[in-house]
């Protein structure tokens, strides 16, 4: 299931303006359709992200040829990295994909 936040464009200014807090974050396309769920510090996954196509973190949404696609992000803060990954198994299943295959 996907975060019910907005859209940004993962650039420069997404990273900029990105909290220094463990996230939730979710990556998108160009078609706004999501290409995988990553936790940790949000500021540092989305550099890496940015320079790297993807994140160490991240976990794929359904098809994974689609890595490497990311121009678009969202994301929900967290208290910590325990309560990220309890946001994630929320929006992600065990498999990697989308809990409700959207």
């Amino acid at each position: 299931m996907s975060l019910s936040k907005p859209w940004r464009d993962l650039d420069r200014e997404a990273v900029r303006d990105a909290p220094n807090r463990y996230a939730l974050y979710e990556l998108g396309d160009d078609e706004r359709n999501t290409v995988g769920f990553g936790t940790g510090i949000l500021r540092d996954e989305l550099k890496e992200a940015l320079a790297y196509g993807g994140s160490a973190t991240l976990h794929a949404a359904g098809d994974e040829s689609a890595a490497g696609d990311e121009t678009r992000v969202r994301w929900a803060l967290a208290e910590s990295a325990d309560h990220a990954e309890r946001l994630r198994s929320e929006h992600v299943d065990p498999n990697g994909g989308d809990v409700e295959g959207e």
